[in-house]
C-alpha cells in the first residue's frame, strides 16, 4: 500500500531497472522504496547515489572514519524510530541483525536504545545522532568531545549526523506515501535464510 502510483520495473529508465534488478538479485525480492522512488528517475538517482556515498563508504570514495556496516544501521534504526518511521525501522532493522548478527539488537535500539545491548562506544554514537535527529541546533563542543571519548573522529561525527540527516529525509518520504515495508524484511536476521 502506497499513496502514490509505483512505475512497472520494465517501463523505467535502463540505468534505474538493471540497479534494481542487481539488489533484487542480491536480496531476493525488490525492496519497496526502489519501486516508489522510481516514480521521479532524477530524484531516485540523486537519492541512492547520497545513500551509496553514505552507507557503502569503501565504494564511495570518501573518507571512511570508523564506523562499521552495523553502526550504520544501528543509526538508521534508532532515529528513525525516533521519526516514527516504520519502514524504515523495519528495513533497516533488519540489515542491522544481520550485520550485528544480533537478533534482538533492531529491536531494542528502536525502542530505547539506552538499554539495549549494545557497546558503550555505540550508545555515545547514538546520543549524538539523537541529539542531531531531534535537536541540531543545540550541538556543542561538548557533544563533540564525548564522542572523542570513545575514539570517534570528526570525519566520524561528520558520518553520523549525515547518515542521522539523509534519513531524516527517507523517514518523511516513506512516511506521507504510506511506504509499507516488504514482508521478506520483518524474517531477516531472525531466521536462516531459505536456500
Amino acid at each position: 500500500m502506497i499513496r502514490f502510483p509505483t512505475p512497472e520495473l520494465n517501463d523505467l529508465p535502463e540505468d534505474i531497472r538493471l540497479k534494481i534488478l542487481e539488489v533484487q538479485e542480491k536480496a531476493g525480492f525488490v525492496p519497496n522504496v526502489f519501486l516508489a522512488l522510481a516514480r521521479r528517475p532524477a530524484e531516485w538517482r540523486a537519492f541512492f547515489a547520497y545513500h551509496d556515498a553514505l552507507m557503502v563508504k569503501e565504494e564511495s570514495g570518501n573518507p571512511t572514519g570508523s564506523l562499521t556496516k552495523g553502526d550504520r544501521e544501528m543509526i538508521v534504526t534508532t532515529t528513525s524510530a525516533a521519526n516514527h518511521c516504520l519502514y524504515c525501522v523495519v528495513a533497516h532493522g533488519a540489515i542491522l541483525r544481520i550485520y550485528e548478527k544480533k537478533p534482538l539488537v533492531a529491536d531494542q535500539v528502536s525502542v530505547n536504545y539506552r538499554k539495549a545491548d549494545i557497546s558503550p562506544r555505540q550508545k555515545a554514537m547514538l546520543d549524538f545522532a539523537m541529539t542531531v535527529c531531534e535537536r541540531s541546533h543545540e550541538i556543542t563542543d561538548a557533544d563533540f568531545e564525548a564522542l572523542q571519548a570513545h575514539g570517534f573522529t570528526d570525519e566520524d561525527a561528520w558520518d553520523i549526523a549525515a547518515i542521522t540527516a539523509f534519513f531524516g529525509l527517507s523517514n518523511r518520504m516513506a512516511s506521507f506515501s504510506s511506504m509499507q515495508p516488504n514482508p521478506e524484511f520483518y524474517l531477516m536476521g531472525r531466521v536462516p535464510k531459505q536456500k
